[in-house]
C-alpha cells in the first residue's frame, strides 16, 4: 500500500530521443542523451537551417498532491463496507488455543489379531 502511495504521488517526467523515427534513447527524471547526430552534421554543413532528422520528445505525468481523505467523503454503503473488511481481515490474524482433532470422541478399532504378522506379509 506505502509503495502505492508513493507511486501515485511521485510526479513522473519521460525523454525520448529519437532519430530517423527510432527511439536511441529513453530517460526517466532527466534529460534523454543524443545519439551524436546533430554534432556530426554540425561538423559536415555550415548551413544549420535545415531540418534535422533527430527529434526530442518529453512528457510529464503529474503526482497527486492531495491526499487528505476524511471519514465523511465516503457515503455510507463505502463507510458500512470498510468496516466489514477491516473487522473480518482482522479475525484472520487471532490465534486458536488448540487445533481441532476430528474423531477425538471415537476410541479407535480393537485389533483382535495383526493379520500381518500372522500371514507374514509385510510391504517393502
Amino acid at each position: 500500500m506505502s509503495l502505492l502511495v508513493l507511486l501515485s504521488t511521485i510526479s513522473w517526467s519521460v525523454d525520448k530521443h529519437l532519430c530517423m523515427g527510432r527511439v536511441m534513447d529513453i530517460s526517466f527524471f532527466t534529460e534523454a542523451d543524443d545519439c551524436g547526430m546533430e554534432a556530426g552534421l554540425a561538423l559536415l554543413e555550415k548551413d544549420s537551417e535545415k531540418p534535422h532528422c533527430c527529434d526530442d520528445e518529453s512528457f510529464i505525468l503529474t503526482g497527486q498532491d492531495d491526499l487528505s481523505l476524511s471519514w465523511s467523503d465516503f457515503d455510507l454503503e463505502q463507510q458500512v463496507f470498510l468496516v466489514a473488511f477491516t473487522t473480518s481481515y482482522f479475525e484472520l490474524f487471532v490465534p486458536l488455543e488448540e487445533l481441532p482433532v476430528p474423531y477425538e470422541e471415537y476410541p479407535p478399532p480393537i485389533l483382535v489379531r495383526d493379520i500381518h504378522v500372522l500371514d507374514q506379509v509385510f510391504l517393502i
